[in-house]
């Protein structure tokens, strides 16, 4: 099947088209209508298909699922109560990613995908590959020749076929799209595919049937194409369209120092632009020219939240602490927990309820 993405300026499905006009803004999915019947939901498994009213489809058919989504929310430790760690880096392939990668590729599934194309460095590119061979998909996964061996012996893994891009992360995405318009392939990209924000929104559904069907007061979670951010404010919106909350929570986005375009548009009020990569442990959100930064800015300001920075000098030793307190985490999370370190006094009152996502696991150092 050829290329198949949604029209976001009449929102109906365009088949047999591929179309980047990232320009535009965020590709948008047909409007559907959006339910959560909670005696129905508790009854189901706990995975992130309880709440299928919320998620675009009309069966549950083509669900392609290894039981991610309700990992645990848990104190920091006992002297911080009010700081909820949401445990994402136990889903099947160590990170969060799986959530979009479920959605997108049941969606592929649904539509009779038979090949995918995605670039990605590390961890989208993993849950992609992975999803395919649950789903009988071929996949072809486009990454920068600097990758690690053994990022890309995960994805290799799981069937994947590897194509290794001279240049940076944009060279990669560029001959991922020139592929996906040569081959007439279905592009399975975790920045520009819809699907993929459709499943990383259950990240919030989760935080609030977690908390008694309730928001916390801030969310704090890592930025580099915003597709956790993106997807927790999808997700918040659609429980408030709901009428289930009537507030929706801050969101702090956290970005490395040594690369935050993001960050630098939020101080200025300026519009993002392409930001220099110094270097960061925080390599997951080293994005030096985000293609989602426009809409990012407007989810982080339509909830009264904030964009701040780590410090890479506390990367490492915020990834120990962390580390003492039972989770082990890659470097990307420890930068999240380093920002919320050194900007705690000024984006979360002591009184106040935050979720921070820890986003992946340890094991992908």
């Amino acid at each position: 099947m050829k290329g198949v993405f949604v029209d976001q300026w009449n929102n109906e499905y365009i088949p047999n088209r591929v179309d980047w006009r990232p320009e535009e803004g965020l590709f948008r999915v047909k409007p559907y209508s959006v339910n959560f019947p909670m005696s129905q939901i508790k009854e189901r498994q706990a995975t992130m298909w309880r709440y299928q009213e919320a998620l675009p489809f009309e069966t549950t058919d083509n669900t392609i699922t290894m039981g991610e989504g309700m990992t645990p929310l848990v104190p920091l430790d006992a002297d911080h109560p009010n700081l909820l760690m949401k445990m994402d880096y136990l889903m099947p392939t160590g990170s969060f990613k799986d959530r979009g990668a479920a959605v997108l590729i049941a969606k592929a599934k649904e539509l009779g995908v038979s090949s995918v194309i995605a670039d990605s460095s590390g961890n989208a590119g993993t849950a992609i590959a992975a999803y395919s061979a649950r789903a009988g998909i071929n996949c072809h996964i486009y990454a920068p020749a600097s990758t690690s061996e053994k990022k890309l012996a995960q994805i290799e893994a799981h069937g994947a076929h590897i194509h290794k891009i001279p240049g940076s992360r944009e060279d990669t995405a560029e001959a991922a799209k020139q592929a996906v318009e040569k081959e007439n392939l279905y592009y399975a990209s975790h920045v520009y595919n819809p699907f993929f924000y459709e499943g990383t929104k259950t990240f919030a559904f989760e935080v609030w049937e977690q908390l008694g069907e309730q928001v916390p007061d801030a969310l704090i979670l890592p930025v580099g194409n915003g597709t956790l951010l993106l997807g927790a404010y999808i997700g918040v919106q659609n429980l408030k369209e709901a009428g289930v909350i009537n507030r929706i929570p801050r969101i702090i986005g956290v970005q490395s120092e040594a690369c935050a375009p993001i960050a630098r548009a939020f101080a200025s009020g300026e519009p993002v632009s392409p930001a220099e990569n110094r270097g960061t442990l925080a390599e997951g959100i080293a994005i030096a020219d985000p293609m989602r930064g426009k809409e990012i800015l407007e989810a982080v300001k339509d909830t009264k939240g904030t964009i701040v920075t780590a410090p890479e000098d506390g990367i490492k030793s915020a990834g120990q602490e962390l580390a003492g307190k039972g989770f082990y985490v890659e470097p990307t999370t420890a930068a999240t927990y380093a920002a919320y370190q050194q900007h705690k006094a000024e984006i979360v009152h002591p009184d106040e309820k935050a979720v921070m996502v820890l986003c992946g696991s340890g094991l992908k150092k």
